[in-house]
C-alpha cells in the first residue's frame, strides 16, 4: 500500500470502529476539561477520572480553585503524579484565568498556552474538544501508531501532528484523534502489538515478519 492508500484504509477502519469515539476524560465545561487533560500527563485517563470528581467537589471553577491552597490541590491530585508541579500550575493558572480572562478558558491556542502547565498537546485536546476548532494532539501513543502504519517517521510528536495533517482532512482531525487513541488502546497498545499483530499493522504490512521499531517521541 502506498501512504495514502493506508491513510484511507485507516479511516474507514477506524470510523468503522469508532463512528462517535467519546472524549474519555470526564468533565463538564472547558475548564473542568483543562484541569483533566493537564492532570493527564504521564497518568491514564482511568486516574484521572477517579481524582477529579475529589477534586472538583472542593472547587470546578477558576474562583474557587484560585482559593485553594496549593497544598490542598496536592494533596487529592497526588494518585496522578507529579503533584507539586501539577498543583502549583492548577493554582497558578486558575489564578490567571481570573485575572486576566474573566473567569474563562481561553478559546485561542495562544493564550492557551501561554498558562502555566499548558502545552501544545494540551491546548490541542482543549480547543478540539472544548471549543471544536480543528486541532490533532498527539500524544506518545498516537505517535507510535502513526508510525508503526508507516504514516509518519516523526522523531518528536510535533513532526508527527504535522504529517498526520497533511494526510487527514482537516474535518476528521478532531474525531480521528480520539479513534486513533482509543484503536490504540484496545488493538494496537505498546506491549499488545509490535507492529505485526493488530488488524491494521496487518492489513497496512502483510509482509512485515519483525517488530517494527519506531523513534521515541
Amino acid at each position: 500500500m502506498l501512504k495514502r492508500e493506508r491513510a484511507e484504509f485507516i479511516q474507514k477502519r477506524l470510523n468503522e470502529l469508532y463512528p462517535d469515539p467519546p472524549i474519555p476524560l470526564a468533565h463538564k465545561d472547558s475548564y473542568t476539561l483543562l484541569i483533566a487533560v493537564l492532570l493527564s500527563a504521564q497518568c491514564t485517563d482511568e486516574r484521572v477520572n477517579q481524582i477529579t470528581p475529589q477534586l472538583f467537589a472542593l472547587a470546578d471553577t477558576p474562583e474557587a480553585m484560585a482559593t485553594l491552597p496549593v497544598e490542598t490541590i496536592r494533596k487529592v491530585i497526588k494518585p496522578c503524579g507529579l503533584s507539586p508541579r501539577k498543583s502549583r500550575a492548577i493554582s497558578s493558572l486558575s489564578k490567571i484565568l481570573v485575572d486576566q480572562h474573566g473567569g474563562q478558558v481561553p478559546e485561542s491556542f495562544e493564550a492557551l498556552e501561554a498558562l502555566p502547565g499548558v502545552g501544545h498537546k494540551t491546548a490541542s485536546v482543549v480547543m478540539s474538544q472544548a471549543f471544536g476548532h480543528p486541532a490533532f494532539p498527539v500524544d506518545t501513543h498516537i505517535h507510535r501508531l502513526a508510525q508503526r502504519w508507516g504514516l509518519s517517521r516523526g522523531k518528536n510528536v510535533t513532526q508527527t501532528e504535522a504529517d498526520l495533517k497533511k494526510l487527514f482532512p482537516e474535518k476528521m482531525w478532531n474525531r480521528l484523534h480520539l479513534q486513533i487513541i482509543f484503536y490504540g488502546r484496545e488493538y494496537c497498545s505498546a506491549r499488545g502489538c509490535d507492529g505485526t499483530v493488530c488488524d491494521i499493522c496487518q492489513t497496512c504490512y502483510p509482509n512485515r515478519r519483525r517488530p517494527k521499531r519506531v523513534n521515541k517521541a
